[in-house]
């Protein structure tokens, strides 16, 4: 059986322009799709429903800011299998042969719900495994993957705000077309999350928000998704470090039962682009820190 190790090599890479421009880096943590053999062999759920609470192609649909001049960050490894917008511990004892560190997070909305760093449910609550994992297993995820990411996410992110003088994340995720729910209405095309306000200083969801609705598509900002712990946490505008988060609306690009791409995936992908140029137009004295700290 491949050891998850060779099997996930590389775990994630970091895709630089020819030339940076401006100030803007663009994240896909959850569009992973390399399942280790191991996993799927624990786990009680098929590989489609397992792909479910994956953000399909969101890393092709921003590849080509990457030729405008913006470096590009995505994780090749599963969201269900390790989940780096989540606080390095966020772990359920239910889930696991073993105890836990006494720093973990066991009492998180996320592990409450089945969501934490290493995930124990699926789609709609379905339980990933039919037993208790080793708790060795999921330190082992967060020390080879979670970790790992996180230490390049914040190098580059670092290195950007070094030589520009300021950063911006645009953290890119995607969510089911409809809520699932007895209330089915069909969600907005686009979520803004700025955690109110706080992640990143006005002018970058504003612009965000206006180039978008020029596109046509519709949007919300803040609701349901506010942005995670990637938005929360790398987000510091005071600091000339903004952080923002866009969820895709999965109709829009793909055919959620499939698992192809649907024929709005062009349009879309032409979009983001443009976006990532509006993006980089906003001068840099709006971004520094002595700006962002006297707003």
């Amino acid at each position: 059986m491949p050891d998850p190790q060779d099997e996930l090599d590389p775990p994630f890479e970091v895709l630089e322009p020819v030339q940076r421009r401006g100030s803007i880096i663009f994240n896909s943590p959850h569009s992973g799709c390399v399942y280790p053999h191991l996993f799927l062999a624990a786990s009680r759920l098929e590989l489609a429903t397992l792909r479910r609470s994956e953000d399909s192609f969101v890393d092709e649909l921003v590849i080509g800011v990457v030729r405008r001049g913006h470096p590009l960050m995505r994780a090749h490894f599963p969201r269900c299998y390790v989940d780096v917008n989540r606080e390095p511990y966020e772990l359920d004892p239910r889930m696991f042969d073993g105890r836990l560190p006494p720093f973990a997070n066991t009492r998180s909305m996320r592990v409450a719900g089945g969501l934490g760093t290493v995930a124990r449910v699926v789609g709609d609550a379905q339980e990933i495994y039919d037993q208790r994992i080793p708790v060795d297993e999921a330190l082992r995820r967060i020390e080879q993957l979670y970790k790992p990411y996180h230490r390049a996410l914040r190098r580059l992110f670092t290195q950007v705000h070094r030589d520009a003088g300021a950063a911006v994340l645009i953290d890119c995720h995607s969510m089911p077309s409809a809520t699932g729910t007895k209330d089915d209405r069909p969600r907005p095309d686009i979520v803004l999350g700025d955690r109110y306000g706080t992640s990143c200083v006005a002018v970058v969801a504003e612009t965000t928000e206006s180039t978008l609705r020029s596109c046509g598509y519709t949007l919300s900002r803040n609701k349901p998704y506010a942005g995670g712990f990637i938005t929360e946490h790398y987000g510091n505008p005071a600091a000339g470090l903004h952080a923002i988060q866009l969820e895709f609306n999965r109709g829009l690009y793909m055919d959620e039962r499939s698992y192809e791409r649907a024929q709005g995936f062009r349009r879309l992908a032409f979009d983001i682009e443009m976006l990532a140029d509006r993006l980089a137009e906003i001068p840099l004295e709006e971004l520094r820190p002595y700006r962002a700290a006297a707003e």
